[in-house]
């Protein structure tokens, strides 16, 4: 099957030191760009990060520091793979939640010249989530290795339930904590509005805060009411995106 695009969309992938897209960093990049002819390109770097790769890290992608200590820094290749991605869709696994957030983090610090607004993205990670059967009854059949009786009969499903949040906790011990607190932010999901998910939509479709004091809160009406706020995010510890949105809004209300 070929697919139908209008524009190229670009497969990619990113390596990195770590999880978290403030203080984390590149260390390999690869994609592929699909182009609506059908020709393919396809590009892999490693990046020297600067800072160390965590052995923790190295034993997932198996990149080490002495893999990377002669290559160009995200810097010196930023606009490059900016201009690569210009006018593209883009696409990947996770990659709504994690690689495109982290390439617009490494493309703000880089001072590259990049726009994502007239992109559109599709994670396949979320396709596979949504189209694969995800009943109770699967559910049960998959982790516990039997047939739901009674399904949909509300004593039936309950039990279920609990069998297979149990089963659960058993298969992926070493991802999930058998804590209800961690469970709780585990299946959580929210509409963001940066890629950090420091800012959400609401069901009204308005733009609030998703942590601290003013969680739940629009950030137009704490931008009124406390002026002060704006500035201390600004100061502080949160990506450059958040900070690129919650400027956008701030001089929206000007």
């Amino acid at each position: 099957m070929k697919l139908n695009l209008r524009k190229p969309l670009i497969f990619f992938d990113l390596e990195t030191t770590g999880l978290n897209i403030m203080t984390d960093r590149i260390v390999e990049i690869a994609y592929l760009k699909i182009c609506p002819n059908g020709n393919e390109e396809s590009k892999k770097m490693r990046i020297n990060p600067e800072i160390s790769i965590p052995a923790e890290s190295t034993a997932i992608h198996h990149i080490t520091n002495e893999d990377v200590k002669d290559c160009p820094t995200f810097k010196l290749v930023a606009q490059s793979i900016a201009n690569d991605f210009k006018g593209c869709d883009i696409a990947g696994y996770n990659s709504n939640s994690f690689d495109v957030p982290f390439l617009a983090e490494e493309f703000l610090r880089a001072g590259a010249d990049f726009d994502f607004a007239n992109s559109r993205f599709i994670d396949v990670q979320v396709i596979f989530h949504k189209m694969e059967k995800r009943t109770l009854e699967a559910a049960y059949r998959f982790y516990c290795n039997a047939e739901l009786t009674d399904a949909h009969s509300a004593k039936a499903d309950t039990y279920a339930t609990y069998e297979v949040l149990m089963a659960q906790l058993d298969r992926y011990s070493s991802e999930l904590q058998n804590d209800v607190e961690f469970l709780s932010k585990f299946t959580k999901y929210n509409r963001n509005v940066d890629y950090a998910g420091r800012i959400v939509l609401d069901d009204n479709g308005v733009e609030v805060f998703n942590f601290g004091k003013h969680k739940g809160k629009s950030v137009e009406e704490v931008f009124r009411i406390e002026p002060s706020y704006y500035s201390w995010m600004m100061n502080g510890d949160f990506p450059l995106y958040t900070k690129k949105i919650i400027t956008a809004i701030r001089f929206r209300m000007k």
